[in-house]
């Protein structure tokens, strides 16, 4: 089993006296997480919590100020293929179609064309979109294209995906959908997730773990475990799931978590 860890990981943007500020901002303090293979760990909190900064460090698009961040002991020092990220924009390239996007990160490892194309055919077949590989990007309706999306990070087998907001863009209906979707391709792959969200709901659904992130600068002050999508993943319907007196009682209790010290704030 691979593991993500952070360790002591803090983060500083430095001081831009042109914008009329002279401090640096601490924007993560202290993070310690361990991500197994075997594990869907929810982000969530209150906005400026700096939860795209976390995702960001795991993925290798910045350098912590202080700690380390690992997979499987292997230090991080730049993006690699183990981390793969999907972003709320599907981020895909118009110019290729389905296939092709799909296709990309092969062709940049230098698999031959034939091999790809026919991997390629295989995730858009285990994504449901097995008719749609010669269909140009904007052919396709927003939940399909972040099933590309997500096709395109699982070509490359990554041992982790990185999720920013993936369904943050999608109307309610699609999102439910697309989180029974993400729930069975990520047990099918075997990779790991952190995946960052506002929504409660959908990081109790979709999370092995929930851990709630404090802004001001960016703390880990409370996790919790859930049992939620194991339970979809079992056959139960999202919205029994949602309907539960236990997921209600969950939901009412990360939200107090959540908002814990907005009045001393505001006071």
């Amino acid at each position: 089993m691979s593991i993500l860890t952070f360790r002591n990981v803090s983060l500083t943007y430095p001081a831009r006296p042109g914008r009329g500020g002279t401090d640096e901002k601490r924007v993560l303090d202290g993070i310690n997480l361990q991500v197994g293979s075997d594990e869907l760990v929810a982000i969530i909190g209150r906005s400026g919590s700096g939860k795209t900064s976390l995702l960001n460090l795991a993925a290798g698009f910045l350098a912590p100020s202080k700690g380390t961040i690992a997979v499987d002991g292997v230090p991080l020092t730049e993006p690699g293929a183990d981390r793969a990220v999907v972003f709320q924009d599907d981020a895909l390239y118009p110019w290729l179609d389905a296939r092709d996007n799909i296709a990309f990160p092969l062709k940049l490892k230098g698999v031959p064309l034939a091999e790809r194309r026919a991997r390629a055919e295989a995730l858009l077949a285990r994504v449901g979109l097995a008719e749609a590989g010669d269909r140009h990007i904007w052919e396709l309706s927003g939940g399909m294209r972040q099933r590309v999306g997500i096709a395109r990070a699982l070509a490359a087998k990554p041992r982790f995906l990185l999720l920013d907001e993936p369904f943050g863009a999608l109307d309610a209906l699609t999102r439910t959908r697309m989180q029974a979707f993400l729930l069975r391709i990520k047990a099918e792959s075997g990779a790991g997730a952190i995946l960052i969200t506002h929504s409660i709901e959908e990081a109790l659904l979709l999370g092995t773990r929930v851990v709630v992130l404090s802004p001001n600068p960016g703390r880990f002050t409370a996790e919790i475990e859930t049992g939620f999508q194991a339970e979809v993943l079992n056959g139960a319907s999202v919205a029994a799931v949602k309907a539960s007196p236990l997921f209600k009682r969950t939901h009412a209790g990360l939200t107090d978590l959540i908002h814990a010290g907005e009045e001393e704030l505001a006071a």
